[in-house]
This record gives structure tokens, C-alpha cells and sequence, in this order.
């Protein structure tokens, strides 16, 4: 079940172009390579750090092409491409013309793992991919399986098929632009989590935003899980081109039916991998095993439960996975409580989608908003949290678009905008936040925005909330 190092004839005298360097391109071009393929990487950039990164390739062999990404090199037979790339770049019409094919670095991966490799169990979607993959190593762990969660979450499949470690089953986190490039990918089970608006300046549609998150179903082994409250996820299994005998396992957070897993009287059920799915149900865990237990993170867990339960995984080790999971930072956090009023960080609630689940599990709420919008709209949103709201504190460049959904939507609440985007600003909203909170009330930072406005990253913009809390109540101490 362990990895193998390709054999160099493979890949010897074959020219591959590796396009833009970043966490994913210098890898590829390392492991090529290492291969024996003749390497050219090609970047946009051509700025300092891409000379830094440029020169250490170029010290092992590798040509380096900067500030030229849209010329095929000659005599390039294939194209590896990091995930930020859009497809309608000029390389890859030229690709396209040529006759010449474009892999992501997880078909590479895929392609370079051995005979008798370990399975992959994978995770996609709007939101909500992390914590599934994290939750579901957990349970693979729980169960004495060595395992880990790699992908889009930060640690390089390469790494994981190509080094020395051996596994028995990956969580493979991947993202739609890592779907769109890995065409042969074939998982042993998969799961699509949810579908909302995200990326489509990339994709160019919603569509073709839906359609890469559906590869991830093709040619699965046992089970497609998607999620019975998105019935765009149960579509993209019927259009599936699968393994004879590949099951579609829904997850609810109601009672579930044959085939399903489910919450009952607070505890999560399966009827999916039993005996009698007809008339019996397996108890897996608790709803308050799983920590948070918000709505949307109780319908992660299920889609891990249903992915470990797919790979024949034990309902005891199911529970204790979940009991050990800890969520990472900056996603429904509990930060503190200042004066009976609750402080939380969900920073990582970069979109709509992502915002409304926050929402949905705190009532009252005084909630923190604002960045850069994405071309997101705001109106359904608001109307759905409207009778949850205490409170709005506005930050960041866009924060008119959701001030005006907040008036068409919810104008009895009051609003606090702060016409400032510098990174003290968060200290202000939170103080904004303490004065509109009661008793009883959760101050929520979930921004429905990307941050890059005022911070650079969501990690920052949370640590920058969460420093703010902690010095509220210092003072209040």
C-alpha cells in the first residue's frame, strides 16, 4: 500500500513545461526533474522573488523563463500547471493547438503513484473542504490507519506519493481549479460538500464552475456522497461516469432515508453501510461529539463519516475521530466572552455561502462584515439573517454593497459603517460590536468578503479580530 519512486524511463528526454512557479510549480519541477524529463518552468513574474526562486532551479538544471507565460517553448510535450492559472491563457490555447496535453500537479501526482498505492477519499466543494478532510483524517486515524489529509489543504500529494511514508488511505482536499487539470483522476470515494457562486471569473461560468467540482465523481470505486439539501450536488452523481456497483450516499441534517446518513434526536445515524438499510440504522456519534456543533459543521462531519464509513471504517472509530477533531483557526472560533456577550471568529467566511452557515448557527447576532465583495451580492443573505440580527458592523472597500442590501432587507437594524480599511479598524468594529451587543448575544466576524483589502490573508484578518477581543477584555477584567 505504500508509495514508490517512479522509475527515471518514465520520464527520461521528455520536455515538459511547468507553468508558474508558486508552492506547486517548484515541486513538479523538482520531481521532473529528478526524473530525468528536460524541464522548462514559465512565469508571468519576473520580479524579485521570482528571481530568487528562478535561481535555485536553474542551480539544479532547470531552464526558467520569466515574465513570459504565453509562449509554448518548442519541443514542449506536455504542460504542468499550477491551479491558479486560468485556463483561457494564452499558453494553453497554444497548448490546445498543438496537440500538446495539460495536467495539474494532482494528475501528476495521480499518475505518478505505483501499483497497490494507497486509495484516495476526496472532498470538494464551495465550502466547508478543510474541516470534512481534516475531520475525516481524524476518523481514519481513529481507526489505526495510516493516513493523511493533503491537497488543497497545504500539504503537496506529491510529497505524500512520492515520499517515504507509506499509507494506507489519503483525505485528498482538491479544489475546482485542481479538478479542471486532473482529467484521469479516479478517487475510491468522493464527496461534493455544497455548490454556490465562487471562482467565476476563473471558470467563466457557473456551469463550468459546476462541472469541474463533478470530477471529482468520475470512475469512483464505492461511494459518490453528496449533500440531500443541494440537489445540484445529487445531479452531478447521475451525470457520473462510474464503477459498476458505485453507490450515491446522501447526508442530511434531518432523518435520513435508505442510502443516507442523518441526525436523529441529536445523534448521527447510518443508514447507508448496513445490513438492512431498509429498516435499520447504525449510531455513529453525537452531535455534541463534533466540536463546533454549528449546523454546517454537523453536515461535515456527516460527509466524512460517509467517506470512512465507504472505506469500511468501524461506527466506534467514526465517534472517536470526531470527539479528537479540533477545527482550525479562524473557522466559527470561540475567541472569548466579554460581559455575557459571545466573541467568534469565522474569518475563513470568505463568500456568501460560506457566511450564511455561519449565521444560521447563532441567534442574536451583532455581525461583522465587509472586504472585497468578489462581484458577490448580498440581498439573499440578509434576508435570511435578518431576524437574527442584533447589530452590523461594516469594514472594508465594499462594504456599501452589503450596507444596501442591509436597507432594502433588514433597515430596523442599526448599523455602525466605518469608512476606514486600515488594519486597526478591526479594533474599532469590535469596540462598535461590544457597545451594540446584550447579554446573551454572539458578536460574529464572518465577513462574506475576501480580505485582501485591508489584510493579507483571512488568517491575519482573524488574528486581527481575535487581538482585539482579548483586549476588550482586559479592559472589562
Amino acid at each position: 500500500m505504500g508509495s514508490r519512486q517512479v522509475s527515471d524511463q518514465d520520464w527520461q528526454g521528455k520536455h515538459v513545461t511547468v507553468a508558474g512557479l508558486g508552492v506547486s510549480g517548484i515541486p513538479a519541477a523538482k520531481v521532473l526533474h529528478g526524473l530525468g524529463a528536460v524541464v522548462t518552468v514559465v512565469n508571468d513574474g519576473d520580479d524579485e522573488r521570482s528571481r530568487t526562486q528562478a535561481a535555485e532551479l536553474e542551480a539544479q538544471g532547470i531552464t526558467v523563463r520569466l515574465g513570459d507565460g504565453a509562449t509554448l517553448p518548442e519541443s514542449t510535450e506536455l504542460i504542468v500547471t499550477t491551479p491558479g492559472w486560468k485556463p483561457d491563457k494564452p499558453l494553453f490555447t497554444a497548448a490546445a493547438e498543438a496537440g500538446v496535453p495539460v495536467w495539474g500537479d494532482v494528475e501528476l501526482a495521480w499518475r505518478l503513484r505505483g501499483p497497490g498505492a494507497a486509495p484516495w477519499l476526496a472532498v470538494t466543494g464551495t465550502n466547508g473542504k478543510t474541516t470534512t478532510v481534516r475531520m475525516l483524517a481524524s476518523i481514519l486515524e481513529a481507526a489505526g490507519l495510516r493516513t493523511a489529509a493533503v491537497g488543497n489543504i497545504g500539504v503537496s500529494l506529491l510529497d505524500a506519493v512520492l515520499g517515504d511514508e507509506e499509507y494506507d488511505v489519503l483525505a485528498v482536499e482538491l479544489s475546482s481549479y485542481q479538478l479542471h487539470w486532473s482529467p484521469s483522476l479516479r478517487a475510491h470515494s468522493a464527496a461534493v460538500l455544497n455548490l454556490a457562486p465562487d471562482h467565476l471569473d476563473w471558470h467563466g461560468s457557473m456551469a463550468a464552475y459546476v462541472a469541474d467540482k463533478g470530477r471529482i465523481y468520475e470512475g469512483n470505486h464505492v461511494a459518490c456522497v453528496y449533500n440531500a439539501a443541494d440537489p445540484a450536488t445529487e445531479d452531478l452523481v447521475r451525470e457520473a461516469d462510474v464503477e459498476e456497483g458505485c453507490r450515491a450516499i446522501g447526508f442530511t441534517l434531518n432523518t435520513p432515508g435508505p442510502s443516507q446518513l442523518g441526525v436523529v434526536d441529536g445523534i448521527l445515524v447510518d443508514r447507508a453501510f448496513v445490513a438492512n438499510r431498509q429498516k435499520q440504522a447504525q449510531e455513529l456519534a453525537e452531535v455534541k461529539d463534533i466540536d463546533p456543533p454549528a449546523p454546517h459543521n454537523v453536515a461535515n462531519a456527516l460527509a466524512a463519516a460517509a467517506l470512512a464509513r465507504a472505506f469500511g471504517v468501524e461506527p466506534a472509530a467514526v465517534r472517536d475521530g470526531l470527539r479528537a477533531f479540533r477545527p482550525d483557526p479562524h473557522r466559527i472560533e470561540h475567541v472569548a466572552n466579554v460581559a455575557q456577550v459571545a466573541y467568534v471568529d469565522d474569518s475563513k467566511a470568505t463568500n456568501t455561502h460560506a457566511a450564511e452557515a455561519s449565521l444560521a448557527a447563532y441567534d442574536p447576532i451583532v455581525w461583522i462584515a465587509g472586504g472585497l465583495a468578489k462581484g458577490a451580492t448580498f440581498d439573499e443573505l440578509v434576508t435570511g439573517a435578518a431576524g437574527r440580527l442584533r447589530g452590523v458592523v461594516l469594514i472594508g472597500r465594499d462594504r456599501e454593497l452589503i450596507r444596501e442590501a442591509l436597507t432594502r432587507h433588514a433597515p430596523e437594524v442599526p448599523v455602525v459603517d466605518l469608512d476606514r480599511t486600515d488594519t486597526g479598524a478591526m479594533s474599532e468594529a469590535v469596540r462598535e460590536a461590544a457597545r451594540l451587543a446584550r447579554p446573551g448575544d454572539t458578536v460574529l466576524m464572518a465577513p462574506a468578503c475576501a480580505s485582501m483589502d485591508m489584510f493579507v490573508n483571512y488568517n491575519k484578518r482573524g488574528e486581527a479580530f481575535a487581538d482585539a477581543v482579548r483586549a476588550l477584555a482586559a479592559e472589562s477584567a
